[in-house]
């Protein structure tokens, strides 16, 4: 009887490593190819964790088992209850982590919601958003700019048959180029096989204004890819080399020097999963897999996309939501606002922004204003603007060609005489753009339709009546020699002649209660676009 305990007593350890053993070697497996984060606010490393811990108990509870009478049986039941006191363990977390995210709900922290995001609520329309300029007018969105790389793509017969086309297409100034980007990836895992040595060999970069498309080919390829499998996988580059950080989606950008480069935010959150902030980012070269990290405010001013357009966009929502607390946002919801449904991007001072308007909580088709929201450093900016919400606009457009059934881009809102306007692009069943569109924010009524074969300079002066479009304000005295008025298209404008015998022309909507009262020998202060035809005044002083 002796004898039989020692054996037993010797076996036992064995078994435990032999588990041990086993449940460490799934988790490394599981761990390569799920990628979790090892941090306590990430719900991912939570859930892995669940995971090998409940493999364990499986394993250790099957090695328990026997047959008796053709029937699996426990040959010690006592020790399998040991595991429901680490499944307790786990209830226990679990109810802790409840807690404190419920502690950290908008319902408790209604403050720190709002102030997830500081909004600066003076901007001024006319003084921060120059007049449109058609040389630096991003017109083709995601959509066309795919249709231009798939094209270049199709051209180049010894990369087509390797290679895919990213549906990436980021965004970026590139050295004052508004720039859409992305890279070449594996077409499959045969393809990675065979390429893996010498990588991708480039990107496709689509000049947004011109529709200019070239593929730029390296010198060396880029190894570091979504695409790749095992140890070249850009995610598991990156969780290998910073196994805490918890990352945001990876975007593509060029350096000024043209050097392509993945640039990856690394997040924070509050108690587990709430409030996502982003703490730094990651610059990782796609060719060398070498890899920095840097803090938010030691990002390189190259880099163009730092907080994604979601977390913009969710952040800006708790702002307009919380503002007057909690209760309020349920109940009274006064003064409660959100962002519109899209959102699109504007290129300023070598930033990339985002754009999406306000409404208020009612829906009631318009907006109150809008936001830009600078990517990189996330200066945010409210204009007041009462005005159409974006997809009112976008119906107004194609009301105008119904019969065509064309489908309207998300607009653009630029700068027409210093007049907040929608710029859309109207296209046909096929993805090509068959018409312009420019939608005035304040009136939605007002819509201009221009075919794009004659230009975005035509449709713009189509729309504003205006010879000269882009050029710096001037601002100058000048005395009435002569005036005239004329309604045009519903719209009173006044025409002046100046002692000079130079010629302008304004709207009554610039200063509905100084121009009346104009008369000749009246001397004012003038913001004008100048041209050598026709001045356009854009404000009275």
């Amino acid at each position: 009887m002796r004898k039989k305990i020692i054996e037993y007593e010797e076996k036992k350890p064995i078994k435990y490593f032999i588990t041990i053993l086993i449940t460490i070697l799934f988790a490394f497996i599981l761990y390569y190819f799920m990628l979790p984060p090892l941090n306590l606010s990430s719900f991912s490393f939570w859930f892995y964790l669940v995971i090998v811990v409940g493999f364990y108990t499986l394993v250790a509870a099957c090695s328990n088992l026997k047959v008796e009478n053709n029937v699996l049986v426990s040959k010690k039941p006592k020790q399998n209850d040991k595991f429901k006191y680490i499944w307790y363990g786990f209830i226990v977390i679990f109810l802790a982590i409840f807690f404190v995210n419920f502690i950290n709900s908008p319902i408790f922290s209604s403050k720190s919601y709002y102030n997830r995001i500081t909004v600066d609520e003076t901007g001024v329309f006319e003084e921060d958003i120059k007049l449109v300029d058609t040389s630096k007018l991003p017109l083709l969105d995601k959509a066309s700019s795919s249709k231009l790389g798939d094209r270049v793509m199709g051209q180049m017969p010894d990369l087509v048959s390797q290679f895919t086309v990213s549906s990436l297409y980021t965004q970026i100034n590139y050295n004052d180029e508004i720039t859409r980007v992305t890279p070449l990836e594996y077409a499959s895992i045969i393809k990675y096989i065979t390429n893996y040595k010498t990588g991708t060999p480039g990107y496709i970069k689509v000049n947004s204004v011109t529709g200019k498309t070239e593929l730029v080919r390296l010198e060396k390829g880029m190894k570091y890819m979504p695409s790749a499998i095992l140890n070249q996988n850009l995610y598991r580059k990156l969780r290998f080399t910073y196994p805490t950080e918890i990352f945001g989606d990876a975007n593509f950008e060029l350096d000024n020097d043209g050097n392509p480069y993945w640039v990856v935010p690394t997040l924070k959150y509050t108690s587990v999963g709430l409030r996502e902030e982003v703490n730094g980012v990651v610059i990782l070269d796609p060719v060398t897999g070498k890899s920095k990290k840097y803090s938010v405010s030691e990002v390189p001013t190259w880099v163009d996309h730092v907080y994604s357009p979601d977390l913009i966009v969710e952040q800006l929502d708790d702002w307009g939501t919380y503002k007057n607390g909690f209760i309020n946002s349920i109940f009274g919801q006064k003064g409660v606002v959100n962002t519109t449904e899209g959102y699109n991007y504007t290129v300023m001072n070598d930033d990339v922004y985002l754009y999406t308007g306000i409404t208020s909580v009612a829906n009631d088709e318009s907006n109150i204003g809008f936001v830009l929201s600078n990517l990189r450093t996330k200066e945010t900016v409210f204009y007041s603007v009462s005005g159409a919400e974006e997809f009112s606009a976008m119906e107004s457009a194609k009301g105008q060609v119904q019969q065509m059934n064309y489908e309207a881009t998300f607009p653009l809102l630029i700068n027409v005489n210093n007049k907040p306007t929608y710029l859309l692009s109207l296209k046909d069943n096929a993805g090509l753009v068959k018409m312009y569109a420019l939608v005035d924010v304040v009136d939605y009524q007002k819509v201009v339709v221009t075919d794009a074969s004659e230009g975005i300079d035509k449709a713009i002066k189509n729309y504003s009546g205006s010879v000269v479009i882009g050029t710096e304000n001037k601002t100058k005295d000048i005395v009435i020699n002569k005036i005239n008025q004329a309604l045009i298209d519903g719209n009173t404008y006044y025409y002046f002649l100046d002692s000079d015998n130079n010629r302008y022309r304004v709207s009554i909507s610039v200063a509905p209660s100084i121009l009346p009262f104009l008369e000749i020998g009246s001397k004012i202060n003038v913001t004008i676009i100048e041209n050598k035809e026709l001045n356009e005044i854009i404000k009275i002083n």
